[in-house]
């Protein structure tokens, strides 16, 4: 039995050290696979973006599925929300067969990380799949996937402010914490900087007009919350410094930016959306930008899996996975639904302007509250360890 799984070691090394055809090919570098995945997420997004977009120039295709009405309810909105369901269906299937994986070699590990024909086929038998079945079924996941959409914004809040507090701890943890202490400094420093510049143009860009209450609301209680994080920060009970709160502060500013950015086009108080009217080199160089950062977002939260570990296992076995697979695969099958909602504007009753993300008023107030999510969830963790002591001296 051992000289049997030396011979098999031995094998998997000599995969793992060979060309990058061949470690595709055998399935055994999880490491490359993410990025297989996320470059087929990306393909899912283009698919949706393209059949909103361009889809009628597909009408003729489109009247083979006879749940598509003469392909009306295959384009636009729906046709969002079919791609994005088979999307779906992949990631989450993955999910259900890969989740609980601890070790390399295993069947489960070869599956997550080879098996890529058979996969591509998966994934388009998937994909074609959402079209034959009726509207009714597609509305109602259409009401599904703002559940899911807003479970991918909690679980990237999380990983964004448990890196933040990992940076931080970093910088704490150094031995030569005097020095350190200087770059943290000058980093908070910049961070606040960047803070007030982008509460000034805010206001500069979207409060043309005293009438703009709304916005000066938005732009004003976003400063407030920055004052509030650094307070409570500073507080002797919490002392947290000065570098958390200030990178909170630039989530948060960039946040409240994407809110008023996401506010339909022709109102008064957006003028850089009535700039945007027309489509213009700078309108789609923003829509891919915004694309690609979604996509990156995903790919960078799904292999982010220590951040939700109760219990951090220091015993680390030299055949363990180096990241979680399942809950990889479930931030991709949540990212598919909120992929959908960015293209249809969280609202799956209306049609979207070409080369046009996350616009509409439902999209401003999902950013707005992510925003105040994102500040209460912060709090609680620097309140959280005095509140659960106290309780437990009582």
């Amino acid at each position: 039995m051992e000289t049997g799984t030396s011979i098999d070691n031995n094998s998997y090394e000599g995969i793992k050290n060979g060309s990058w055809f061949i470690q595709f090919r055998n399935g055994c570098n999880p490491w490359m696979a993410r990025y297989v995945y996320g470059l087929i997420f990306l393909l899912a997004n283009l698919l949706a973006w393209a059949l909103r977009d361009y889809g009628r120039g597909a009408l003729t295709e489109m009247r083979k599925f006879k749940n598509c009405k003469d392909g009306g309810e295959c384009l636009g909105t729906e046709g969002v929300l079919r791609v994005s369901f088979g999307c779906f269906l992949f990631y989450f299937i993955m999910f259900l067969s890969t989740v609980g994986t601890s070790k390399m070699h295993s069947s489960r590990d070869k599956w997550h990380s080879g098996w890529w024909f058979a996969k591509l086929f998966m994934w388009l038998g998937l994909v074609i799949f959402p079209f034959l079945l009726p509207s009714s079924i597609i509305q109602f996941y259409g009401e599904v996937a703002h559940f899911g959409a807003g479970v991918f914004l909690l679980i990237q809040l999380i990983s964004i402010i448990s890196f933040i507090t990992w940076l931080n701890e970093c910088f704490q943890a150094q031995k030569d914490a005097e020095r350190c202490r200087v770059h943290v400094m000058l980093l908070a420093t910049t961070a606040y900087t960047v803070c007030i510049l982008g509460v000034i143009l805010m206001y500069i860009w979207y409060v043309p007009d005293p009438s703009c209450l709304l916005n000066i609301f938005f732009i004003t209680w976003t400063l407030f919350l920055i004052q509030l994080m650094t307070s409570i920060s500073l507080h002797p009970k919490v002392n947290a410094g000065l570098l958390t709160p200030a990178l909170m502060g630039l989530y948060v500013v960039f946040i409240c930016w994407c809110a008023i950015r996401s506010e339909p086009v022709g109102e008064i108080c957006n003028r850089k959306a009535e700039g945007s009217s027309k489509t213009d080199w700078l309108t789609i160089i923003s829509f891919v930008v915004a694309l690609l950062a979604m996509v990156i977002a995903t790919f960078s939260t799904g292999v982010d899996s220590q951040c939700f570990q109760f219990r951090k296992d220091e015993n680390h076995e030299e055949d363990a996975i180096s990241y979680g697979y399942g809950f990889f695969h479930f931030v991709f099958a949540t990212g598919a639904m909120y992929f959908a909602m960015l293209l249809v504007g969280w609202n799956i009753h209306h049609s979207m302007k070409k080369w046009t993300i996350d616009v509409g008023w439902t999209s401003t107030w999902v950013r707005i509250v992510n925003e105040w999510l994102a500040v209460g969830v912060y709090i609680w963790m620097l309140v959280a360890p005095m509140v659960l002591k106290s309780r437990g001296t009582t």
